[in-house]
């Protein structure tokens, strides 16, 4: 079994590099090729390779997926805030510090799933049902202390509030999108409209200031309570339903500033994205829950293998996830001297392309919709922490049975 392990964990790593580097593509897409190939695969490999593979595609996906967001400015579902601290110190020379921050997060996130999952499976199947009642509640007050706490409270609650009905059409919509991009496809365009190109239409000109790394300057304490806190959110969000990283992201803004703090911000949102893998492969094993696109396919095999064994194929998956992100952070000396103004035209291009390719022409709508509302934070001096609504106030309407 332990070479069908890391054969699955290769696999995961190879494919879970596509999906984190190239925009648009996410590990639940990998994971619904794969089952869709059960029937040919399994005559070559035994199910222990598949479900390795694709847990290990998602772990290597959350290494990865803040590389094109640091460099290029265009977020992943999962990285929608963090791209902003990260993308802003790309913008100031310190791109591979910020990727070497994100990968140090992910990796400090594995090392606390194994006690987090532990605790949650003793402790919160028991819970379960006030758990799912609950998890509403707790977002709207999360919502409402962020908005009373903004510099402009009344700008805070419209931005929010507008984001939101744009996340509600957007998913209850999706339909009319094409189906390249699976289920989830229109997220894409919607957080890529909000944090994506709003930001890179108001960015910076000139020429990419020259790339240098000369260490993590990370502050004291930071290191701790980023991954403290970043692995809890992330472990919340592994377990409780209808919630994502990008939920976790936000949650943290209420503790860890992006604009005050964002080394630690992008330290504690790769923890929290790391976690919530290990977390999801907890919660279907020990309440039958999936949380994840990558979980469902698992769930769908002819034969799911032991805890253990993905587990393991997830660890592995993590190590060669991790010298694989160092490596690629030295790709940051490539941008130096870049036009900014050109670099980002070509971004936003590629942005329209894709979202055209993966969602259609509804997901260019979503896209330009996106767009005006992601300009609003910047005109009127508020954080784009606002823009989240487009995915907590969908949360809130699942979890009060609203729709």
């Amino acid at each position: 079994m332990l070479i069908s392990i890391i054969l699955g964990a290769v696999v995961g790593i190879v494919f879970g590099a596509v999906s984190g580097l190239v925009p648009g593509i996410h590990a639940n897409t990998v994971a619904g090729v794969l089952l869709s190939l059960q029937a040919f695969l399994l005559v070559w490999f035994d199910p222990v390779v598949i479900a390795s593979a694709m847990f290990s595609v998602l772990v290597t996906h959350t290494f990865l997926d803040n590389v094109p967001g640091t460099f290029l400015g265009i977020p992943d579902a999962d990285t929608s805030l963090a791209v902003l601290p990260a993308h802003a110190l790309c913008l100031e020379g310190r791109g591979e510090e910020a990727v070497r921050i994100s990968a140090l997060g992910s990796a400090v996130g594995v090392v606390l799933s194994l006690p987090l999952a532990l605790a949650f499976v003793l402790v919160l199947p028991a819970l379960q049902p006030a758990i799912d009642w609950g998890i509403g509640l707790v977002i709207l007050a999360v919502a409402g202390y962020l908005i009373v706490v903004s510099e402009s409270p009344g700008w805070a609650l419209a931005v929010f509030s507008v984001s939101g009905v744009l996340g509600l059409f957007s998913l209850g919509y999706s339909f009319l999108a094409w189906p390249t991009g699976g289920e989830s496809g229109v997220l894409m365009p919607l957080l890529s409209g909000l944090f994506g190109i709003a930001v890179l239409l108001q960015a910076s000109h000139g020429l990419m200031p020259v790339q240098h790394f000369s260490g993590i300057d990370l502050p004291e304490g930071a290191l701790r309570r980023g991954s403290i806190l970043g692995s809890v959110a992330g472990a919340l969000v592994g377990w409780l339903p209808g919630l994502s990283s990008a939920t976790a992201n936000a949650l943290l803004t209420s503790v860890v500033g992006y604009d005050s703090n964002p080394r630690e911000y992008i330290l504690a949102t790769s923890a929290a994205n790391t976690v919530n893998a290990f977390l999801g492969l907890a919660a279907f094993y020990a309440i039958s829950r999936t949380r994840s696109g990558v979980m469902a396919a698992i769930s769908a095999l002819e034969e799911i293998p032991p805890a253990t064994a993905i587990l393991l194929s997830g660890a592995i998956a993590a190590v060669g996830a991790y010298l694989l992100t160092i490596r690629l952070s030295r790709a940051a000396g490539w941008f130096s001297g870049i036009n900014i103004t050109r670099l980002n035209h070509a971004v936003i291009i590629f942005v329209a392309i894709l979202s055209f390719i993966l969602c259609g022409p509804f997901g260019v709508f979503v896209l330009l919709l996106a767009t005006v509302v992601g300009y609003v934070p910047t005109l009127v001096n508020i954080r784009r922490v606002y823009c989240m609504g487009a995915i907590m106030v969908p949360v809130m309407v699942y979890s009060f049975s609203l729709a």
